[in-house]
């Protein structure tokens, strides 16, 4: 079995007992609930407490409950740009304020980048009269760049300048 075939077989679970996520992430627990559902994607792994609870929750095998566990193989997007609506939205993201995102952290904190690996992220519904919104909030780790070969008191990191 392939890792895709593993979250097609949980999705098909959950569609058919009629499952939300919040009933999916309050049954495995332990983590954030938008990495348990990243998880189920295929995308992140459980760690064998949580694997074990969503084998019991999914009725999996053991070697099902031990792919939970493994690193996956990460980037779920078949082509580019995407063409997922909802997905698109947040290429189109990128394509028009990435620069900017790109700007404003490297004046602020220096040479790097924002780690997606060190990262939280939550995700609320904001009530709004003309529509309810999408309220993202992200925090990733600043990972300056190396410089080696320095020399003449070049500093190790690209942190910012004082």
């Amino acid at each position: 079995m392939k890792r895709e075939d593993l979250t097609e077989k949980l999705l098909d679970i959950k569609r058919e007992n009629g499952w939300t996520w919040k009933h999916i992430q309050a049954e495995i627990g332990g983590l954030s609930p938008i990495l348990i559902t990243a998880a189920c994607m295929g995308q992140m792994k459980l760690p064998k407490a949580q694997a074990r609870r969503a084998a019991e929750l999914f009725g999996l095998t053991p070697a099902e409950e031990r792919m939970l566990n493994e690193a996956p193989y990460r980037g779920s997007i078949p082509q580019l740009p995407p063409t997922d609506p909802l997905i698109y939205r947040f290429y189109e993201l990128i394509m028009v304020y990435g620069t900017t995102f790109k700007e404003l952290i490297q004046e602020d904190f220096g040479d790097g980048i924002m780690s997606a690996i060190d990262f939280e992220m939550t995700m609320e519904r904001e009530p709004n009269p003309k529509g309810d919104r999408v309220k993202l909030g992200m925090s990733g780790k600043f990972l300056p760049y190396k410089y080696y070969g320095n020399e003449d008191g070049v500093p190790d990191y690209g942190f910012k300048e004082p």
